[in-house]
C-alpha cells in the first residue's frame, strides 16, 4: 500500500511523519529498519505516526519507532515536526494542539515566526519511574561498567530515561564507545538515551545525545530538556538555557518545579510516496 509522508527535521533530528487519519497502513518494525537506511531506504531518525486520539480531550495520537524499528515513548524534536506537520497539513487549524503519547499528555504552541513551543512536562527523578535501578533518588549516580571504569551521571526521564554526563569537551567526548555501553548497561532496564553535556556558562551548554535504538543524532529535544534538568538539579545551571547540539540551538526553560518548556524550529525537506 502506497502512503503519503513528509520528511522533515528539527535542527538535524531528521524524520519521516505519516498520517493514518486520512489514510489506512500497518507500521511493521522490519519494515521501518528497511526505510531508516541512509543508502537503501529514505534514511530517518524516526518515523512518527499521527493518528486519531483514543480520548475526547486531545486533537491528536502521537507514536514514534526508532530507526531499529522499536516503538519509544517520547520525541522532542519529533514533537515539533509534528505540530508543523498537523497545522501545515490542515489536519487542525489550531495553534494550542494537545497529542497523547504513550506516557501521557503533551501541548504543543505554535508562534507567528515559525517556532513551536513544546510543554514536555514534568520531567520523572524517581528511580523505579525512569526507569533507573538506584536505592534511592540522587542528583548523581555512579555506576560501575566492565568496559569503561566509574561512570557518574545524572537520570531523568522526559518520557523516555536520559543518562546526563558531564565532559570537559563535546567534540573530543568518547560518544561513539561510552554511548552504547551506558544505552545497554543493566542499570536502565528498558535502555537509555546518553547525553553528554559541556557547560559554557550557567545559561549556555554544548551536548551530544546517544540515541537508544539510533544513535548519535544531530539534535535530541527530550535529551536537551534531561541535559538542562539534571544541570540545575545539580547546580551547574540556572533557570533559562541555550542548548548548542550539531543541528542547531534550542531554549530550554524549567523553574525548578513544573513542566520543562522547550522552543525550537520545524523544517519540512520535502514531500514523497512509500509503500508501506
Amino acid at each position: 500500500m502506497w502512503l503519503k509522508f513528509s520528511k522533515m527535521h528539527g535542527i538535524g533530528n531528521d524524520f519521516v511523519v505519516i498520517d493514518l487519519i486520512t489514510q489506512n497502513g500497518n507500521i511493521r518494525p522490519e519494515r521501518v529498519r528497511e526505510l531508516s537506511d541512509r543508502n537503501f531506504g529514505i534514511g530517518f531518525d524516526q518515523l512518527l505516526i499521527v493518528e486519531r486520539p483514543t480520548r475526547p480531550d486531545v486533537d491528536f495520537r502521537y507514536r514514534i519507532f526508532n530507526a531499529d524499528g522499536s516503538e519509544v515513548e517520547n520525541c522532542g524534536n519529533g514533537a515539533r515536526c509534528f505540530a508543523r506537520f498537523v497545522y501545515d497539513h490542515h489536519l487542525t487549524g489550531k495553534r494550542d494542539i494537545r497529542v497523547e503519547t504513550a506516557t501521557g499528555l503533551m501541548e504543543l504552541h505554535l508562534t507567528d515566526d515559525r517556532q513551536v513551543v513544546v510543554d514536555m512536562g514534568k520531567p520523572e527523578l524517581t528511580p523505579a519511574r525512569i526507569p533507573f535501578i538506584a536505592d534511592q533518588y540522587a542528583t548523581e549516580y555512579t555506576i560501575e561498567l566492565p568496559e569503561i571504569g566509574t561512570v557518574a551521571l545524572g537520570a531523568v526521564s522526559m518520557g523516555n530515561p536520559h543518562a546526563v554526563l558531564r565532559v570537559d569537551d563535546v567534540d573530543t567526548a568518547p560518544v561513539e564507545h561510552w554511548g552504547p555501553a551506558i544505552e545497554s548497561c543493566r542499570e536502565f532496564p528498558n535502555r537509555v538515551n546518553v547525553g553528554f553535556m559541556q557547560i559554557i556558562d550557567e545559561h549556555n551548554i554544548r551536548l551530544r545525545v546517544f540515541e537508544r535504538g539510533s544513535g548519535e543524532t544531530l539534535a535530541c529535544g527530550t535529551g536537551a530538556c534531561a541535559a538542562v534538568v539534571s544541570g540545575q538539579l545539580r547546580g551547574w545551571l540556572k533557570q533559562g538555557v541555550t542548548v548548542s547540539l550539531p543541528g542547531g540551538d534550542l531554549f530550554i526553560d524549567w523553574d525548578g518545579q513544573g513542566p520543562v518548556k522547550m522552543t525550537g524550529p520545524a523544517t519540512t525537506v520535502f514531500e514523497g510516496k512509500i509503500n508501506l
